[in-house]
């Protein structure tokens, strides 16, 4: 008997940001869960939250004095997000997924902005790649897919940048 909690979509999200790794989630996606419905999910930060995030890093040391961000900026950045989203769901669409495209504005963090699309799409499983960071360049950047996979409520695939072509291959045959 089925309980309520158990996913009833066959929806799966995959986190898509252009790079190599993104690309290889989608190709394992579509290996083992070709024939599935799928949202690929591009995060997009608009011109004023990117100048706050890096005026926060750089622990707040430089002032931006005269800084406006116009809306057209942000219409730019909307339009560079949406056009490598669509790179993701065509790609999604070529390893076999019904695949639909979805920006996701980010709020306060991309991590947050993913989890909240899961949960806003009820999704299944949500994919992610991992730029697979290690020692001192992973202390200095967090990881989104760690931040995902610690707060998301939902089953998170998380393919390993250390994934190469031969274990793609390997996993085919």
């Amino acid at each position: 008997m089925a309980t309520t909690d158990q996913p009833t979509s066959d929806l799966i999200m995959i986190a898509y940001d252009g790079t190599e790794n993104a690309d290889r989630a989608i190709d394992y996606a579509g290996r083992f869960l070709a024939g599935r419905r799928a949202v690929v999910v591009t995060a997009w930060e608009t011109g004023s939250h990117q100048t706050a995030r890096l005026s926060s890093l750089s622990g707040g040391m430089q002032t931006m004095v005269g800084v406006s961000v116009d809306t057209e900026v942000d219409e730019l950045l909307r339009i560079e997000a949406a056009t490598l989203n669509d790179r993701g769901v065509q790609r999604a669409r070529a390893c076999g997924m019904e695949a639909d495209g979805r920006l996701a504005e980010v709020d306060s963090t991309v991590w947050g902005a993913l989890v909240d699309a899961a949960d806003e799409l009820a999704v299944d499983v949500l994919v992610t790649g991992t730029r697979g960071a290690s020692g001192l360049k992973a202390l200095l950047h967090s990881s989104v897919a760690e931040a995902v996979l610690k707060h998301c409520r939902r089953p998170v695939l998380v393919v390993p940048a250390r994934c190469t072509a031969d274990a793609t291959a390997a996993a085919r045959s």
